[in-house]
């Protein structure tokens, strides 16, 4: 058995959270319950926030992190501890550790027991992403690169409705009911 390369090491704490940010990202894209968290989200019955989670990563993943930040506080405003986890790389990233410093107690408290969990979305038997797809995400991570989607996935985020420039984050995309389907095909490159 052939061990794994060594990981890249990075001189600097924000160096280190935006890699950490990134294969966290490539993680929630890639759990089975990412494409069923996400239609969720974009259910205008009920609109879940861990499906938040996941939309946020997709944002990260297509440079829209000023977006990102908005659906993850979203989501860790619901309960959702990964969000929480997932800001507190952001400004850990940023070197805004006052921040930093309370996304992570918030996370912390979210994993206490006997606080009430966000249930997970049930699985699907269909994956967020074509495989070829998140297997790359997980190698460009793993190589020390800023992990991003092929150009055609790309575009269906790109294309997303925007209803108006919010003050603090600027453009935040809106999922749409058709987002999972668009995402779940094969890249054309």
């Amino acid at each position: 058995m052939t061990p794994f390369p060594a990981l890249p090491s990075y001189p600097s704490a924000h160096e280190q959270a935006a890699h950490d940010l990134d294969l966290a990202v490539a993680l929630i894209v890639d759990a089975p319950e990412a494409a069923a968290g996400l239609a969720r989200l974009a259910d205008q019955d009920r609109i879940e926030p861990e499906g938040a989670v996941v939309f946020a990563a997709l944002l990260h993943l297509t440079g829209h992190k000023e977006a990102a930040l908005f659906w993850w506080q979203f989501a860790a405003g619901g309960g959702s501890r990964t969000a929480a986890f997932c800001l507190y790389l952001v400004h850990q990233q940023r070197a805004e550790f006052r921040d930093a410093e309370y996304w992570r107690g918030q996370s912390r408290r979210l994993s206490r027991p006997g606080h009430v969990r966000l249930a997970p979305a049930p699985s699907t038997s269909c994956p967020l992403l074509p495989e070829s797809v998140r297997h790359d995400l997980i190698s460009q991570c793993r190589s020390g690169r800023h992990p991003s989607l092929p150009a055609s996935l790309e575009a269906v985020i790109n294309r997303l409705r925007v209803d108006s420039a919010d003050e603090d984050f600027g453009e935040v995309p809106q999922p749409a009911a058709t987002l999972t389907v668009d995402l779940a095909g094969e890249p054309a490159g």
